[in-house]
């Protein structure tokens, strides 16, 4: 849980660390300075979005640090790019990309699906090809 006093007293550190106004700090991270304002007063406790912007704005600021205190500002060098660096490689890449539609992945591919005469009426298919265009059936 975000101490709301302890994170004014970080927000102000940011502050005199770049040597800026709330109105100055406000343009940067593209706020209101009404926002900014009520972050400093206590009001009102950070977004999402205003800490990942703060993140991304200010290298040497630590989540750590911004939310709880833990950890040192500024960071040091090997630190300030910890958060965005992803720890995996992502399953799919173009080298490397997944198909969806291969036998070994289709696991209906030989059963029979009872059809009711009683179901509904079918109003449209749509056909996908691999070159991206498709053909769309209407009833």
């Amino acid at each position: 849980m975000i101490n709301s006093s302890d994170f004014v007293k970080r927000l102000e550190k940011i502050l005199e660390y770049y040597s800026i106004t709330a109105t100055a700090f406000a343009e940067k991270m593209d706020f209101n300075r009404s926002t900014i304002s009520h972050l400093l007063s206590g009001r009102n406790k950070p977004s999402l979005e205003f800490v990942m912007k703060l993140l991304q704005k200010f290298p040497e600021v630590e989540m750590n640090w911004l939310l709880f205190g833990k950890g040192a500002f500024p960071s040091a060098p090997e630190n300030r790019n910890a958060i965005v660096t992803p720890k995996q490689k992502p399953i799919a890449t173009k080298e490397n990309p997944l198909d969806l539609f291969s036998k070994e992945n289709s696991g209906a591919e030989n059963k029979t699906i009872p059809i009711n005469q009683n179901s509904k009426d079918i109003e449209r298919i749509v056909i996908f090809y691999k070159d991206g265009s498709f053909n769309v059936y209407q009833n």
